[in-house]
């Protein structure tokens, strides 16, 4: 900051002080000639920062003319030239013809175009399906990858409608498939409720598809209609005759717009059976058939949403023998809700309107959480588990060790977007903070030795909170660039701004040393772990602080944990998880996603937290080299580069790498890739540690049982 004051002070803009400034220089070429051999070599740990250090001894006016540089590039910055001389005419104002927005604005639509777009893509033509099933006219519901990755969906509702639409003059599943904002859920005829509002969730879906066949059996007809990139191509025909109901949809996603046109089939999976749990009168069946074995997977789940809790909970120690469960519906609006705790320090609430997964909240959330603090407060200080001079309990408090589901079901949400990810009707507030109040005041009334468990429960979470932040205070870096001393052996970078700098968590000082040298050292800091890490499995938020192996890890991202975690102040918009590709390494990785998904579960939801993949081969012929992740690729380069007997070296760890490998081929931003974690990812990493590391001996001898054969010896 001193070197930019004062040269700022000398700019061009303040010619007069040229004089004095002369000065200042000659002074500091006198004092260079004395001082140039008398650097402390010892007080840096850097070869290039100590270089820097050498030569600005020697030429100090080296400096002026780097900020001259400078000076020069912000003006260009500032100077930015945006006119436009061409004429600004009628023909410069394009119509986009029927689904063209689509093609040309997909973000707009899904969201993205990466693999979550795609797979939305999936989940519009389902969901049309399930507000058959909510309609009391559908209880099977079949999809089918295929091996080039197109999808099937098949429901056995009414089937799409395929008469002549009296508006358009074409038939109406044409209508539904061509025109946005055109379907059956505006009024409240067809659907009384639904997840579709908007009328572009097939129609989009068919737009961004490189075909689209729409098959319906209604009225004991079999009609069949196909379209290319949103267009009919084939217009609606009787094909043959059929006793069956229902709409068969068979799409494939265009890789015009989608990169990445794979289908995942374990994201289906866990979708799916949710789906599943929140509909008990439908039967999902999933397909996969683009291997030699076909995978099938069926869901049906009677016990609805008491269900859903309790395969949460599965791996976990429950609290409560069964599941809190109460359900009321007020001005049209259905509310049902489940709770249970469990012994774990972390909440797992899961949101739903009209089968949908609103993964952002919104008021129906909102109003849960309000309701659940004032109800279980209320009954504290009723029944004296809060002393008139103590504070009430947290929302956090109350919440700590929760598994809870909340689903509304109403004629006409308002969601915040298309992707529908935030439900945004305010009364739906007022309503469930109504139902939870009412519901859950008299369960506690009518079972006091549950209210007794729970208040232990949520005292027990305000004792470790209070604990964590004595720790918090004692340990916490003041702010991410204040503190002189680094957490660990944290290799910070130089650069302070926090959306270009990257964080590598590194296993073991080997493969820290080779990632310090090979690092591009601007935006990439280095953090090595070593020793035993932490189980998180049953830590609380003080443990996390006292513990020398994760608190370097909280010190470095210098957000904080648990409930005051601020997202706004992580030091790195990338954290990066780079351990070895064996047993050891899928450990690290495994606590590490458990850690950050209870206790900075804001991190990975706002898609900062990233596996490094590292290459586990090289392979080289002569002068030329290539690098490969499995022993599949190996074959494919072998075969790709003809090279019939290369020679191949296999790396045991990161560690064997040589800096300049490392960074060519795990840590440089052209050629890395980079797996983003999700929440789901992280929750799966989460359940698996539950497993292996919980108190339930059963489920983990199953496990070993089953995987056991999977398992390679060195």
């Amino acid at each position: 900051m001193l070197r930019k004051s004062l040269f700022y002070a000398n700019d061009e803009s303040n010619k007069g002080s040229d004089q004095g400034f002369s000065e200042l220089l000659r002074r500091a070429d006198e004092d260079a000639k004395n001082r140039e051999n008398q650097v402390n070599i010892d007080e840096f740990d850097d070869v290039d920062d100590l270089e820097e250090v050498q030569n600005i001894a020697k030429n100090p006016r080296a400096l002026l003319d780097d900020f001259k540089e400078d000076k020069s590039e912000q003006a260009r910055l500032q100077n930015f030239d945006t006119t436009n001389e061409s004429e600004y005419k009628d023909d410069d104002i394009q119509v986009l013809e029927g689904l063209e927005a689509v093609r040309k604005r997909p973000g707009m639509y899904i969201g993205d175009t990466s693999p979550r777009g795609l797979h939305h893509l999936i989940y519009e033509i389902v969901a049309n399906s399930v507000d058959e099933a909510l309609a009391g006219r559908c209880d099977e519901i079949k999809v089918t990858v295929f091996p080039d990755n197109s999808i099937k969906v098949e429901d056995n509702g009414i089937g799409i409608p395929v008469g002549i639409h009296p508006q358009k003059g074409i038939p109406t599943v044409e209508v539904v498939h061509t025109i946005l904002h055109a379907g059956g859920k505006f009024g409240s005829g067809a659907y009384s409720v639904s997840g579709g509002l908007h009328g572009v969730g097939a129609a989009v879906v068919n737009a961004l598809s490189e075909w689209m066949e729409v098959e319906v059996h209604r009225d004991r007809q079999i009609h069949k209609i196909r379209f290319e990139k949103g267009k009919t191509v084939e217009p609606l025909a009787i094909v043959g005759d059929t006793n069956k109901h229902g709409t068969i949809t068979h799409f494939k996603p265009d890789r015009e717009i989608f990169e990445n046109d794979v289908v995942d089939f374990d994201l289906m999976i866990n979708r799916y059976r949710e789906m599943a749990f929140l509909n008990p009168e439908v039967k999902f069946i999933l397909r996969d058939i683009r291997t030699d074995s076909p995978i099938e997977k069926d869901f049906h789940y009677e016990g609805g949403i008491i269900s859903f809790v309790e395969y949460l909970n599965r791996h976990k120690e429950v609290l409560i023998d069964e599941p809190i469960y109460f359900t009321e519906e007020q001005k049209d609006i259905f509310v049902e809700v489940v709770i249970e705790y469990n012994d774990s320090y972390v909440e797992n609430i899961y949101s739903y309107c009209n089968n949908i997964a609103t993964l952002e909240g919104g008021t129906h959330l909102t109003g849960f959480r309000s309701a659940l603090t004032k109800t279980l407060n209320d009954y504290a200080r009723k029944y004296n588990y809060i002393k008139d001079n103590e504070a009430n309990l947290s929302g956090e408090d109350t919440r700590e060790g929760i598994s809870s589901i909340i689903s509304v079901k109403m004629p006409n949400p308002q969601f915040e977007g298309q992707t529908k990810t935030k439900l945004g009707n305010s009364e739906v507030r007022t309503i469930v903070e109504s139902v939870v109040n009412q519901q859950l005041a008299i369960y506690l009334e009518e079972n006091p030795d549950i209210g007794r468990i729970i208040m232990n429960k949520c005292l027990s979470a305000a004792r470790a909170r209070a604990a964590a932040r004595k720790a918090r205070d004692l340990t916490r870096r003041k702010t991410v660039f204040e503190s002189n001393a680094l957490p660990g052996k944290l290799a910070d970078c130089q650069s302070k701004d926090p959306e270009f700098c990257e964080l590598f968590i590194v296993e073991g000082d080997s493969a820290g040393g080779s990632a310090k040298q090979g690092r591009e050292r601007k935006y990439q800091a280095i953090l090595p772990l070593w020793g035993k890490m932490l189980n998180v499995e049953k830590s609380t938020p003080d443990k996390v602080y006292d513990n020398d192996k994760l608190l370097p890890v909280v010190l470095a991202v210098g957000a904080g944990i648990g409930s005051d975690f601020d997202l706004s102040k992580i030091r790195y918009h990338k954290v990066i998880i780079m351990a070895d590709a064996d047993v050891d390494g899928s450990h690290i990785r495994t606590l590490l996603l458990t850690f950050f998904y209870r206790f900075m579960r804001p991190l990975v939801e706002a898609g900062c937290v990233y596996l490094a993949s590292a290459p586990l081969y090289r392979v080289f012929h002569g002068q030329e080299e290539e690098y490969a992740y499995d022993e599949e690729d190996v074959e494919k380069i072998k075969q790709q580069r003809n090279w019939e007997n290369p020679r191949i070296q296999r790396f045991k760890g990161l560690g064997e790498m040589q800096p300049e490998q490392l960074w060519d081929t795990t840590m440089n931003p052209e050629k890395r890739h980079l797996i983003k974690v999700t929440v789901g990812e992280a929750q799966e990493a989460d359940n698996t540690l539950s497993l292996l590391m919980g108190d339930k001996v059963e489920p983990r001898r199953e496990f070993i049982k089953e995987n056991a054969k999977y398992a390679q010896l060195d």
